[in-house]
């Protein structure tokens, strides 16, 4: 089918930094030409203190919507005329829908991830997560886990200045869905080696280990984990991380973020266009041989 920029194709983006690495731009613009959709979707790397001068300029120029990544899931909030309720349990955004003039925030991340779970051919609904990290995407995986039935997640992240917002945070997804999250100190070991201990899935929502510090582990000593600890890392630059070769060295299965990034993606996709990207064919023209960890992969 014959692809081409018209006068009146529809713009779709994704905004942060780094994006250079994305596939995000050729999963989008193989679906719109398989599906015949006159749009497209580009990467623009932008800092936190350009967003709002970015946002600004998409939303004159008539964007129809656009994806955010690390780190400006948390800094785009202000610049939103309303959130999902999904976005407003989350408290990030990686996904903007432009109607109406007016500029409204979702989060697809859990969703996306929640279906990689799956996809990889796991279960963890009535089992325990250990959750790496607080921030955009970690908190929207906390949210979609806690909502699709697990009953218990340990999130770690840094002591630091945000502690208290992330204490917050924690209380009120326990609230309003009744999983138990215990907000924990990712520079305690050994509170850490306990909790994967007693986990079904430790998932990484860090950077910690993206190219181009892939010498690096969240976790200290691959001793922490078990057989049997399913393993996830939503970073897919590398696409075997050092988490992952961890995981591997200790018999547990384990996947990376590619697939999370096609789900999450899928979700974006439909709610700027009103179709279902076509995951299938996009799955085999980009992401077939490497999402998952090889044989770690449950079958």
């Amino acid at each position: 089918m014959t692809y081409e920029i018209t006068g009146k194709t529809k713009l779709a983006a994704l905004l942060g930094s780094p994006v250079a690495h994305s596939i995000s731009p050729q999963m989008h613009n193989e679906a719109f030409r398989c599906l015949g959709l006159d749009y497209a979707y580009l990467a623009f790397d932008v800092q936190p203190e350009d967003l709002e001068t970015a946002v600004k300029g998409l939303k004159a120029i008539g964007i129809c919507g656009f994806n955010l990544t690390m780190p400006l899931k948390l800094h785009i909030l202000p610049m939103l005329d309303e959130l999902t309720p999904a976005a407003r349990l989350a408290g990030s955004v990686n996904t903007v829908i432009a109607e109406g003039g007016r500029l409204v925030g979702h989060t697809t991340d859990g969703i996306g991830y929640m279906r990689s779970v799956a996809d990889a051919g796991h279960t963890i609904a009535g089992g325990k997560m250990t959750l790496l990290g607080a921030g955009g995407a970690a908190t929207a995986i906390c949210v979609q886990a806690a909502l699709d039935g697990v009953p218990a997640i340990d999130m770690f992240k840094r002591k630091n200045s945000s502690w208290g917002k992330a204490e917050e945070f924690c209380a009120r997804i326990e609230e309003e869905t009744g999983c138990q999250i215990r907000l924990m100190d990712i520079g305690n070991d050994s509170q850490l080696a306990a909790s994967i201990a007693g986990s079904a899935i430790l998932t990484n929502a860090t950077s910690v280990g993206m190219a181009p510090g892939t010498d690096s582990s969240p976790i200290p000593d691959s001793s922490m984990l078990h057989p049997g600890l399913v393993v996830s890392d939503i970073i897919y630059n590398p696409r075997e991380t050092m988490l992952m070769k961890q995981a591997k060295s200790q018999g547990c299965p384990c996947f990376n973020g590619l697939y999370m990034l096609l789900y999450q993606g899928a979700e974006s996709f439909r709610c700027w266009t009103g179709q279902e990207m076509p995951v299938e064919h996009i799955k085999e023209k980009y992401f077939s041989g490497g999402a998952l960890g090889g044989a770690a992969r449950k079958q």
